[in-house]
């Protein structure tokens, strides 16, 4: 397992230049740590640095003193810079997505403030097992069902191939204690109930395998994601004029696949946050393209309308 996770690390940072900064995000659990500690034996020796950042989320009354000591294990381990961040956690979108996305913009503003070239984040193919069935439970479309990329841009998740019982043993064998959070136990949190009742009633009733299965998905999915993304690119390039608006003749033949990717990149392109746009929005927008006949434009999310004038349709903020 130590090796598995080294050669993971490795194969995560070949592409980055000499010189550059690597940070770990560090929690103090399992996962993080065991990538924390093949990230510290790896990316020396590709001629990188090793840094580490803790996000405190202060929502529990120990956070504090629990970043504290996992910045102290980070520096024991050489990691160099360390930095811990506390952030404020809102609420919009639910605990899980608000504490998600706190800790994403704190990350990222460390990694600017250092010149990080690589953030890599420990999550597991576990982790990529259930987020594939969440996706799968809300009805999503294939670019969710790819779950969590191993690279996408500032991110890098080199662990995606490893379970949880994987970095466990990772870091026994480092000597490393790790530290559970609460918050994976709390049944409340809907991806906790798919970890802890979901996943395992499925492979008590369909037999071991699930969390591979899921994850395999993921990669198959991406990769049909991926295709279909840049033919959409294509598509929207040839259909739109040059105030923005879109050839909705030209939308009509073009297969199912494409042109919702076309008019949802058109939605988020106008100001409709991405959170808030669902496949029900998307479907509407698209009947002003299939079954147009004189209906009054569609309400979307964050104050954008779409309507269609002749042959021409436009998304716009309304006023």
């Amino acid at each position: 397992m130590v090796a598995d996770a080294r050669r993971a690390v490795r194969d995560a940072i070949d592409d980055l230049e000499t010189g550059a900064l690597v940070l770990v995000a560090l929690s103090g659990g399992a996962d993080s740590l065991a990538l924390l500690s093949a990230a510290r034996f790896e990316v020396p020796r590709a001629g990188l640095r090793c840094g580490a950042v803790l996000i405190d989320h202060g929502l529990q009354g120990e956070s504090a003193s629990v970043a504290a000591t996992a910045a102290a294990r980070a520096r024991s381990l050489g990691a160099d810079p360390v930095e811990v961040r506390r952030v404020e956690v809102g609420s919009e979108g639910g605990p899980e997505a608000a504490a998600r996305d706190a800790r994403r913009t704190a990350l990222r503003m460390v990694a600017e403030q250092h010149g990080a070239a690589a953030v890599l984040l420990g999550h597991t193919r576990d982790d990529q097992a259930e987020t594939v069935l969440l996706g799968l439970v809300r009805g999503s479309g294939t670019r969710s069902l790819s779950g969590m990329a191993p690279r996408d841009g500032l991110w890098r998740r080199p662990l995606l191939g490893l379970r949880r019982t994987d970095t466990e043993a990772v870091c026994r064998a480092a000597g490393l204690e790790w530290w559970d959070d609460p918050h994976n136990a709390d049944p409340a949190l809907t991806r906790v109930r798919v970890r802890t009742r979901v996943l395992p009633g499925l492979e008590a009733e369909l037999g071991p395998g699930i969390v591979t299965a899921l994850a395999r998905t993921a990669e198959l999915a991406r990769a049909d994601a991926d295709l279909l993304d840049t033919l959409a690119a294509d598509l929207a390039a040839a259909v739109t004029d040059s105030a923005g608006a879109l050839d909705a003749n030209a939308l009509v033949g073009a297969p199912t696949a494409l042109r919702t990717r076309v008019l949802r990149r058109a939605a988020l392109a106008a100001g409709c946050p991405g959170t808030d746009l669902t496949a029900g929005h998307v479907d509407a927008v698209a009947r002003l393209v299939t079954d147009w006949h004189g209906q009054r434009g569609v309400d979307l999310p964050g104050g954008v309308v779409a309507r269609r004038e002749g042959g021409r349709l436009r998304l716009d903020r309304s006023g």
